[in-house]
């Protein structure tokens, strides 16, 4: 039985995910001394192929641990991917979207795609029907919408997320609730609007961690998955890991 782990360090988060043959079988929060944490993992699992999407500046060390011990491939620009870019400049994606893309591509080809990745920025990804990924948006994500009223003014305060708040606010913490978290939901609807309204053939996916709140506040019709990057480094690593 082949087995494969796939990291993602992002901006917030260090995750990886753990396939045995194609079938995804569990998510591990990594923790910021990375190292030791990956050494148990490939001792308990034995991984044939790894791969690597990162978006900070991590330690060197976990490459050389991967690649002494498994077939191991870093997610960049120059990997093997199931679709082509009209993006000006392909070395700027950032490997978190080059996942989410490659996802789309292989499991719901033939369809013009948006995801949108709700992370520490959110992401909308589009990719058309004959596979070339056009381009998109990014946006604050949800903490630094929270994050940025605090810092950026005298005496807003720094509050958390409430599934519970009322869109019609009645003070400064609800009032702030409602302004990110409808705000984004508000958000999210209007670009799947504007997509669908120039695309036929149209398919949206959401992924993320708070992507099962949001797919169920949204009046647009979408498919949410969790562990969407997760597949679509899978998918590149099959590429790009045959050895």
């Amino acid at each position: 039985m082949k087995k494969t782990l796939c990291f993602d360090f992002g901006n917030t988060r260090l995750k990886c995910g753990f396939f045995e043959n194609d079938v995804f079988r569990e998510e591990f929060l990594l923790p910021a001394d990375n190292l030791p944490a990956i050494e148990k993992l490939l001792k308990k699992y034995q991984p044939q192929n790894t791969i690597l999407s990162s978006v900070i500046e991590h330690n060197i060390g976990v490459e050389i641990l991967l690649a002494t011990n498994t077939n191991f491939h870093k997610l960049s620009h120059r990997s093997k991917i199931n679709f082509t870019t009209a993006v000006g400049k392909p070395e700027t994606i950032g490997a978190d979207r080059l996942a989410l893309i490659a996802a789309a591509v292989h499991y719901y080809p033939g369809k013009n795609n948006l995801v949108i990745g709700l992370g520490s920025c959110i992401t909308y990804n589009f990719i058309n029907q004959s596979n070339i990924f056009i381009g998109g948006s990014i946006s604050p994500g949800m903490e630094m919408r929270f994050k940025a009223m605090h810092l950026h003014t005298a005496f807003l305060p720094i509050v958390q997320k409430d599934w519970n708040f009322p869109v019609i606010a009645y003070d400064t913490k609800t009032n702030l609730q409602s302004g990110v978290i409808a705000g984004i939901t508000f958000e999210i609807d209007g670009f799947i609007d504007y997509y669908k309204g120039k695309y036929d053939n149209f398919n949206v996916v959401l992924t993320g961690g708070d992507s099962a709140y949001f797919a169920g506040q949204l009046k647009n019709s979408i498919f949410a998955d969790l562990n969407f990057l997760f597949k679509g480094l899978f998918a590149i690593s099959e590429v790009n890991n045959c050895k």
